[in-house]
């Protein structure tokens, strides 16, 4: 992988927008960084990046399993696609919050011998989680056409969902990136929040099942109403856009607040690394 080794001398307090233009210069690393990730990740295997598939459809089996032959559960639509766009919305959450979460720790030796901005590391698991969710995309995109599915003119939306999917995902992730290089036992807490995350989230059941006296939770739950743009636009279900805003917002401030976190700190993150 060529390196480009961004060596940046600061006075004092730098502001969160001059580290972010530091970040963008060093887009390139970005991209570097990732590529790097999924030779690594899918170096000797046979099948490669499809091993992605592998996650969401057991998934897909397991849930389908559960709530067709133990639940029965009823649907307007087949179970399997409503179900996909729910998990294709939350893996690549979780993928974010896990590898973003841990990007410091696990590139400890990297941060030790070349100087950039810290920030290119859990940022490069978003082109990394990107690439799995393009596949799992097509992957739907076959299950549509299997069901005779059309797709309709939000399709044009997709965009702006899937940079809110990314958000949500960075929002939590950029926090754990900074506080688990310093406190090490949120490396083992992270699978944990993620396993019971997914209970809290309309993954695999429709929101209608959530009890009136809990349907507040998600104003405040940016990945539940992700998901619920991804079946608004591939099946037609419909939502609450004051909902989604109120949420999406909520994501905003936390993402900042991280941002504005991971800046002040990333000074100290060699003396733990």
């Amino acid at each position: 992988m060529e390196q480009t080794v961004y060596k940046t001398i600061r006075g004092g307090q730098q502001s969160v927008w001059a580290y972010l233009k530091e970040v963008a210069a060093a887009r390139n690393l970005i991209v570097s960084f990732a590529l790097r990730d999924l030779r690594v990740q899918y170096a000797q295997t046979y099948l490669g990046i499809f091993w992605s598939l592998v996650q969401p459809l057991t998934g897909l089996i397991i849930f389908n399993f559960f709530f067709q032959r133990v639940i029965h559960l009823s649907l307007n639509v087949p179970y399997a696609v409503f179900a996909f766009t729910g998990i294709m919305g939350w893996f690549y959450f979780t993928a974010l919050v896990g590898q973003a979460g841990t990007s410091l720790m696990a590139n400890q030796q990297v941060i030790k011998k070349i100087q950039f901005p810290r920030l290119v590391l859990p940022l490069s698991k978003a082109l990394v989680g990107l690439v799995e969710f393009s596949i799992s995309l097509v992957l739907l995109l076959l299950m549509l056409l299997f069901f005779r599915i059309g797709l309709s003119s939000k399709i044009i939306f997709l965009p702006l969902v899937v940079i809110a999917n990314i958000l949500t995902g960075l929002s939590v992730g950029i926090w754990l990136s900074a506080l688990t290089i310093r406190f090490r036992d949120l490396h083992h807490f992270i699978p944990y929040l993620i396993g019971f995350g997914i209970w809290l989230t309309p993954v695999f059941y429709p929101s209608t099942m959530v009890p009136v006296s809990y349907k507040w939770i998600y104003y405040l739950h940016p990945v539940a109403n992700v998901i619920a743009l991804y079946r608004w636009i591939f099946i037609g279900l419909p939502v609450d856009f004051g909902q989604v805003a109120c949420s999406l917002t909520t994501a905003f401030i936390v993402l900042m607040a991280g941002l504005v976190f991971f800046v002040r700190n990333e000074k100290f993150v060699s003396d733990y690394v």
